[in-house]
């Protein structure tokens, strides 16, 4: 189509019509069409300098296809995250090979094509915006050959093995390509005030790349007959981790819309809290140790200090300040706006990190990750500054914005921090006022018990008082606040059925009225529809999860990624993506459906009589 000046833009692809390309450090998304359509450089949560994902090509990115008509297919190479796209015209067949890699002060992005069959007219479009789209590089030819693109502190080096015509302020190219011809291309990033980095070779970085996912891969034992699946999911995770700090980003996007068209658009290049017990199951249970701990070195690093300050989300190294602001030059996902960049909720108070964070680190003593105990220290402080604030209205773990309320599930995990720190004291020997927190566990219980359940409508309710459901509530069992046979469970998980199933799949809850402050309208959220699974388990309805859990990885697309939420009317994924919280849910479900005791069965054991 055309905009108002005449020249041609593209329609976007779905959401799920994108594959994750990283190197550990940052992420790209290709589109089925041979589109690098974002990409920041060089870290997750570093501007970026494609965004067409979130506008159109005149905001950046990196186009190499067939000129003609093209009919493809792609698949990752087993146990890597190489992306091989094959692209078939009435002339042949091409493939292109995509893949990130890292090395001393640089950041590339190969692209390899090779003839498959006939003769394949390709073109090659790059389009570099940094600044998410705003700012136009200087764009010049080194002495070698290769093009440079700098603006500030950012240089992008492109080594192409076809003649590039500079113009429109873009890069063009246009080849034809044999069977069995092979043309490389590397795109880098580097710091534009250091030297340049040599010339990259690709087949070196390819092979390297190539085998280092393979190695890393062989770690997974499997589970059963859903082996292939979780380890998709394991290497998408792996994808999402920053190789030095531990960080795991919920997702390398942002402003990806929970409703097309909607403005539930959140920045989620960061790493939460709320994933921290989840995500060590799931690495734990997959042979990941090194990952695990590294996961627990960040968690650790990132909540030290002063523990009315801690955060419910940081930065990729541990940063606090994630100011959230509007980019006005970008029009959103299929016109989805505003496009934000940072999140205001790591300014909110949510009580429920501090059960996740000492149920983390129960786990984490518990599996031998922690051998220190050093921070004994940060966790009575935390659990010192719970007593005096547990009984406050927080902003609860969906990060409504529509004011403070008596959440139930806060309480819950609130409850779950202070049994956690009784649990550790009693079970490894460190000192502690127990006795007051077994008490101040069985008030939180007793309240939780008598305030945030309807006797009703026989189930929890999302917040004191009120009629609503919530998805969090399913977690209540599988956090040991009560075990999954007693009634009030049972009536739980009966009421998330009749109120939450939508086409199948759970909603976090309602949208209706002002609790978030938000307009009405969003998708399925994947890790909820997970959970409801994990209680079908502990409920002994296996046939129910089994038929769940295969609808939910049904959902995720050729090549197996899942984003935030799904939208059951229109049939497609929606919010961020690909969004670690569903990969990290849809392990540790497989883990539980295939084990006697499963992630949700070991953390679901109850220390203390149910009130």
């Amino acid at each position: 189509m055309a905009d108002a000046s005449g020249e041609t833009v593209r329609t976007s692809l779905r959401i799920e019509d994108y594959a994750l390309i990283g190197n550990c450090e940052t992420a790209a998304l290709v589109g089925r069409n041979g589109s690098i359509d974002w990409l920041c450089l060089p870290r997750f949560d570093s501007t970026a300098c494609f965004a067409a994902l979130l506008g159109d090509e005149r905001h950046g990115r990196w186009l190499i296809a067939p000129t003609d008509e093209a009919k493809g297919s792609r698949r990752y190479i087993p146990n890597t995250m190489v992306l091989e796209t094959e692209f078939e015209t009435e002339s042949g067949r091409v493939r292109v090979t995509d893949f990130m890699a890292r090395r001393d002060g640089a950041t590339d992005v190969g692209r390899r094509v090779t003839g498959l069959r006939g003769t394949v007219t390709m073109q090659s479009e790059l389009c570099v915006r940094l600044d998410y789209g705003a700012v136009v590089p200087w764009v010049s030819r080194m002495e070698d050959g290769r093009i440079k693109y700098v603006a500030g502190p950012d240089r992008l080096i492109l080594q192409s093995p076809v003649p590039v015509m500079n113009e429109d302020m873009r890069s063009r190219a246009e080849f034809s390509i044999a069977e069995g011809e092979v043309k490389d291309f590397v795109l880098g990033w580097s710091n534009s005030f250091l030297d340049a980095p040599p010339p990259a070779s690709l087949e070196e970085m390819l092979n390297t790349v190539t085998a280092g996912w393979e190695r890393w891969a062989t770690r997974f034992e499997g589970v059963g007959m859903w082996s292939e699946t979780v380890g998709r999911s394991l290497l998408t995770l792996k994808a999402l981790t920053h190789y030095q700090t531990g960080g795991i980003v919920a997702a390398p996007t942002t402003s990806l819309p929970e409703q097309i068209g909607g403005s539930r658009n959140w920045d989620y290049r960061y790493c939460w809290l709320r994933d921290a017990t989840l995500t060590l199951y799931a690495l734990m249970e997959s042979n990941f140790v090194e990952e695990a701990a590294a996961w627990q070195g960040w968690l650790l690093r990132a909540v030290a200090g002063d523990p009315a300050q801690l955060q419910i989300m940081y930065g990729v190294a541990g940063q606090r300040r994630l100011d959230e602001w509007e980019v006005p030059w970008l029009p959103g996902y299929e016109n989805s706006a505003p496009v934000r960049i940072g999140n205001a909720a790591s300014g909110q108070v949510q009580l429920d990190v501090y059960g996740e964070v000492m149920d983390a680190m129960y786990f984490a003593r518990q599996k031998g990750l922690t051998k220190t105990d050093d921070v004994w220290g940060v966790q009575r402080a935390m659990i010192d500054h719970l007593t005096q604030i547990w009984d406050q209205p927080d902003d609860g773990i969906w990060e409504v914005r529509g004011g403070r309320k008596q959440f139930t599930h806060s309480k819950i995990m609130a409850w779950v921090a202070v049994d956690r720190a009784v649990r550790t004291a009693e079970e490894f020997g460190l000192d502690g006022p127990v006795a007051e927190w077994k008490a101040l566990a069985a008030t939180i219980h007793a309240q939780v018990c008598a305030q945030g359940f309807d006797a009703e409508l026989n189930s929890f309710v999302q917040y004191y008082g009120a009629k609503t459901l919530d998805a969090s509530l399913l977690l209540a069992s599988l956090v040991g606040f009560l075990p999954p046979e007693d009634p009030r469970i049972i009536g739980t998980v009966a009421a998330v059925e009749r109120e939450l199933l939508s086409d199948g799949f759970v909603l976090r809850y309602r949208t209706v009225g002002d609790l978030d402050g938000l307009p009405e309208g969003e998708g399925a959220f994947l890790a909820c529809s997970f959970w409801l699974a994990d209680n079908y388990v502990l409920l002994g309805r296996l046939d129910d999860a089994r038929t769940l859990f295969e609808r939910l990885i049904g959902l995720a697309n050729d090549v197996g990624l899942l984003a935030e939420e799904y939208d059951p009317k229109a049939r497609r994924q929606v919010g961020n993506f690909p969004q670690a919280f569903s990969h990290i849910a849809l392990i540790n479900t497989a883990f539980n459906l295939a084990r006697v005791t499963g992630p949700a069965t070991q953390r679901a054991e109850v220390a203390h009589e149910p009130v």
